[in-house]
C-alpha cells in the first residue's frame, strides 16, 4: 500500500515527507493506522548521527494509532483497537525469557538496525534506483501515515483517552516514571533527586511523587522548567548555574539523596550525582555520560552505587495502563508537557525541541489521513 513517511535521508538535513510502499503485515505483524507520534530525544540522535541507524530512514518510536489489520498469528489484536507502541524486543532470548525485555540481547538489531530483526524490510521506495529505506526503527518508525509493529511492542488503551497524545507513554515518559517506580523502586519517605527536568525527568519527578518521596529535587539550569517542576510535584529545586550541585543536595537532604535519576547526559554532573548520595545511594543513567565520564571507587566505598537504566525497567503492556491509570485520577498530567504540531510541520517540531521551546512535542499524524 502507499503511505506517506518522513524520511530522513541524510545526517540533520530536513525531514522529507514522502510517498513510499510498505508491505502487507505478516504473520506475526499488525498495520497501525498512525494518529500521532510523539519525538523523543533519541529520534534525534539517529538524525544527526550520534546513534549509527542507517540511514534514509523513516524514525519515530512513540507511535498511537487505530490497529488495521492484524496477521494469522496475531491473537492479543484486533482491527479497531486503539493502541500505542513501545520499544520491540526479540521475545526468545534468555534477558526476555526472564521478563527483562528492555535488555534483551537482540536490543540494538531489533530497535535501532532500521530492519526486521531477519534483516528484511517492510518498506520501499517505489524507485528501485534509490536503493533501500530503512523501517522498523523500535519495531514500528511511527513517523507515518501507517506503520508494522508486532503483538510484543503493541499496547491496548482505552478508547476514551485522546488517542494522539497517548503514543508519549510509549518511550520517555515511561523511561522517566518507570525509573522511579520500577528501577529504584523507590519508597514513601525517600529522598530523590533528578538531574535534568526534560520530558524524562518530570515524569520522574511526577512519579517520585506518587510513589510518596518525602523530598523531591529538580536540578536545572532553565528556570521555568524547575518552576514546571514544582508545579509536577517537586518540593526543592537546585540549579547549578546558581549554586553548589553537591553541597546543596546535601543541605536540603541532611544527609544526602537515597535515589538520584540522571537525565541530563552530561558527564560532569556524574560527579555531583554520586556525591550526592546518602550511603547505601543509588544512582540510575538513562542517558550517556561520555566516554571519559569517570567516578573514584573511593566515593563508592559506604555501598553506593551506579547503573544504566533502559525503558525504565518497565514491560510496556503492563506498565502503560498503570500510568493511565495514574493519568486518569489526576496523579500523572503529562498532558502538561505536550505540544502538537500538524504532520507536515515536523521539521519545525524538531527545530523548537532542539531550541527547548517545548517539553514533549508530539506529531498529528491524523491531520493528513
Amino acid at each position: 500500500m502507499k503511505i506517506l513517511g518522513a524520511i530522513a535521508r541524510e545526517q540533520s538535513k530536513p525531514f522529507e515527507l514522502e510517498e513510499v510502499e510498505l508491505d502487507e503485515p505478516r504473520s506475526d505483524e499488525v498495520l497501525i493506522r498512525m494518529v500521532g507520534s510523539g519525538i523523543c530525544q533519541t529520534d534525534a540522535h539517529v538524525w544527526h548521527q550520534k546513534i549509527q541507524t542507517p540511514l534514509p530512514v523513516i524514525l519515530g518510536h512513540e507511535g498511537s494509532g487505530i490497529v488495521e489489520r492484524v496477521g494469522s498469528g496475531v491473537t492479543a489484536l484486533k482491527p479497531g483497537d486503539h493502541v500505542i507502541l513501545s520499544y520491540q524486543a526479540c521475545g526468545h532470548c534468555s534477558q526476555c525469557l526472564a521478563g527483562h525485555y528492555p535488555y534483551c540481547d537482540n536490543a540494538l538489531a531489533a530497535n535501532f538496525s532500521g530492519a526486521r530483526l531477519d534483516g528484511s524490510n517492510g518498506v520501499h521506495f517505489f524507485k528501485t534506483d534509490e536503493g533501500t529505506l530503512h523501517g522498523h526503527f523500535f519495531g514500528q518508525s511511527s513517523f507515518a501515515t501507517y506503520a508494522l509493529a508486532t503483538e510484543r511492542n503493541t499496547v491496548i488503551v482505552p478508547k476514551e483517552i485522546p488517542l494522539e497524545i497517548l503514543g508519549a507513554l510509549g518511550c520517555g515518559l515511561q523511561t522517566g516514571a518507570g525509573a522511579i517506580l520500577k528501577s529504584f523502586k523507590v519508597p514513601s519517605g525517600a529522598a530523590v533527586a533528578v538531574f535534568g527536568t526534560g520530558a524524562v525527568g518530570l515524569a520522574a519527578i511526577m512519579a517520585a511523587k506518587i510513589a510518596g518521596a518525602a523530598i523531591i529535587i529538580a536540578v536545572d539550569v532553565n528556570k521555568e522548567r524547575l518552576e514546571l517542576a514544582m508545579e509536577l510535584g517537586a518540593t526543592h529545586t537546585v540549579n547549578p548555574s546558581d549554586t553548589e550541585t553537591t553541597a546543596e543536595i546535601k543541605k536540603i537532604t541532611g544527609r544526602g539523596a537515597d535515589f538520584i535519576l540522571d537525565t541530563s547526559g552530561r558527564k560532569e554532573m556524574l560527579l555531583h550525582a554520586v556525591g550526592s548520595l546518602a550511603p547505601m545511594g543509588q544512582v540510575g543513567l538513562v542517558a550517556s555520560a561520555g566516554g571519559d565520564g569517570i567516578i573514584p571507587a573511593s566515593m563508592l566505598t559506604l555501598g553506593n552505587s551506579v547503573r544504566g537504566i533502559v525503558q525504565g525497567d518497565a514491560i510496556p503492556q503492563l506498565f502503560i495502563p498503570e500510568l493511565i491509570r495514574y493519568y486518569q485520577a489526576g496523579k500523572f498530567p503529562f498532558d502538561k508537557l505536550v505540544k502538537t504540531y500538524d504532520f507536515k510541520d515536523i521539521n519545525q517540531a524538531f527545530a523548537d525541541s532542539g531550541k527547548g521551546l517545548v517539553i514533549k512535542p508530539i506529531l498529528r499524524i491524523s491531520a493528513v489521513a
